[in-house]
């Protein structure tokens, strides 16, 4: 490994923007198949992997809900989880914040109770078992109705202690925050933080309207942010995180070269920017793959990739006191490098 690869494997970070869905691993996906006594419409793992090129994110979106079909048991969330938490370890992230999509789950008559059981079992066993501490968000689906959301917020309510954010996730043309103004209202009345996937294909209205309607913590994505000036000074004066992508937007060509990818110029403009590698079964990278082609496109400096590693801890939502034990860390690593 070259000196900058070495310098990101290294580094201690966290991940802020992980759909757990789009952790399943191809050979996963096939043993969990074969448990459940499924038939995948792919004949092999190869062909599952040619599956995966898409020109769109609706392309993605597809093939993601048709490998999602096979997880119905509780320990198919747990083995789908832990095996992520397992690649994580092996990164240095010592953090984790995970979407999950009941809706994916629900509509096919999978309960509520064995996605997220099966998922926070993994998640206890990642912070005995290995150290990474974690939250859970629950992400609503834009494309679905407004009545499906408070269906699955009901359902939620009974392990809210198990939930840290609602996210909104999915099909965002045509899908604004506006259409779930209703839903938010009554999470934030629960007391749970909110997050939103904005201007990634949308436009920057939609960043807007997740900031004053939605009243998010995060935007999740946010490259067209960069479009509407008033908008990069307001996140940057609140110091709104945005959860990036990178080979996610290169992959549903959200843009079309890394060298031309805005995180740099995130940076350069005070946007309080992170790296985080959003369906990673899917796009190809890990957190570690994401930070190393940004690294190498856009030519960051190990202190930028210092302030990015920084970022993901004051990103998250971690206590006060973890945040900042975390960026010593980040920081002791960088000194004795």
């Amino acid at each position: 490994m070259g000196m900058i690869e070495n310098f990101i494997a290294g580094i201690p970070k966290a991940e802020l923007h992980l759909h757990i869905e789009g952790t399943f691993e191809p050979e996963l996906m096939f043993e969990i198949a074969r448990r459940n006594n499924l038939q995948l419409k792919y004949n092999s793992i190869e062909d599952l992997k040619l599956a995966y090129n898409f020109n769109n994110l609706q392309e993605f979106l597809d093939i993601y809900y048709s490998g999602a079909d096979v997880l119905l048991e509780e320990q198919d969330f747990y083995d789908l989880t832990w095996a992520y938490l397992q690649k994580i370890h092996s990164q240095n992230v010592l953090h984790t914040e995970i979407f999950f999509d009941p809706q994916t789950h629900s509509l096919r008559g999978v309960p509520f109770s064995k996605v997220i059981t099966g998922i926070h079992r993994a998640l206890e066993d990642g912070q005995t078992k290995l150290g990474i501490s974690s939250r859970l968000i629950l992400s609503i689906l834009r494309h679905l109705s407004e009545e499906s959301a408070f269906q699955t917020i009901d359902d939620a309510l009974e392990y809210k202690s198990w939930i840290t954010a609602i996210g909104l996730d999915s099909s965002e043309k045509g899908h604004p925050p506006s259409k779930f103004q209703r839903i938010f209202e009554k999470v934030l009345e629960e007391g749970f933080l909110t997050v939103a996937h904005a201007g990634e294909e949308g436009p920057p209205e939609y960043v807007w309207e997740a900031l004053n309607l939605l009243q998010v913590s995060r935007i999740d994505h946010g490259n067209r942010s960069l479009e509407d000036h008033t908008l990069v000074t307001e996140l940057a004066m609140r110091k709104i995180p945005l959860t990036v992508c990178p080979l996610s937007n290169l992959k549903l060509k959200v843009v079309n070269d890394m060298t031309i990818h805005p995180l740099a110029e995130m940076l350069d403009k005070g946007l309080m920017a992170t790296v985080n590698s959003d369906d990673p079964a899917y796009f190809g990278g890990y957190v570690n793959e994401n930070y190393l082609a940004v690294a190498y496109a856009l030519n960051l400096s190990k202190e930028q990739i210092v302030q990015l590693a920084t970022n993901s801890f004051i990103a998250s939502f971690l206590e006060e006191k973890k945040k900042l034990l975390m960026i010593e860390k980040v920081q002791h690593y960088y000194l004795s490098e």
